[in-house]
């Protein structure tokens, strides 16, 4: 996402088609949530900004992405490792919440969807990590 918002700032239904557009199959299958949860993690770490741009008579306001100077045109491999310290901490933060949850709790069920749902994102993180070294390494 921070590639796409490096392009120009653009708004969370924006982003998705052009997701869509480049991941192809994956892309239809990209659930449209994950969109503006990602959006607001990007933001709370820092590296976006939101700003609100006037809807239509019938539409309401959109917010409208933008990297931040925090986030600029940074390596690749940087980009990852503040995603994953982030990721990280809310890994962490899920699991005590999860560990205070007495056994058989919905809410203790729910806290385990996150930690997993953390998890996933942190391996996708270290493929990432591995593609960009790589990739750096063949130039």
């Amino acid at each position: 996402m921070l590639a796409l918002l490096a392009k120009e700032p653009s708004h969370g239904y924006q982003l998705r088609a052009r997701l869509r557009q480049a991941l192809g199959p994956v892309g239809e299958a990209m659930n449209a949530g994950q969109i503006y949860v990602t959006l607001g993690r990007l933001e709370k770490a820092g590296l976006v900004a939101c700003e609100r741009e006037p809807g239509l008579p019938d539409r309401p306001d959109r917010k409208v992405y933008a990297l931040t100077a925090a986030a600029g045109l940074a390596d690749p491999v940087t980009m990852v490792g503040a995603t994953r310290r982030e990721l990280l901490t809310r890994l962490r933060e899920a699991q005590r919440a999860a560990m205070a949850e007495p056994g058989g709790s919905g809410a203790g069920l729910l806290l385990e969807g996150v930690v997993l749902r953390l998890q996933a994102d942190l391996r996708w993180l270290e493929a990432c990590e591995r593609y960009w070294v790589d990739w750096k390494g063949e130039k």
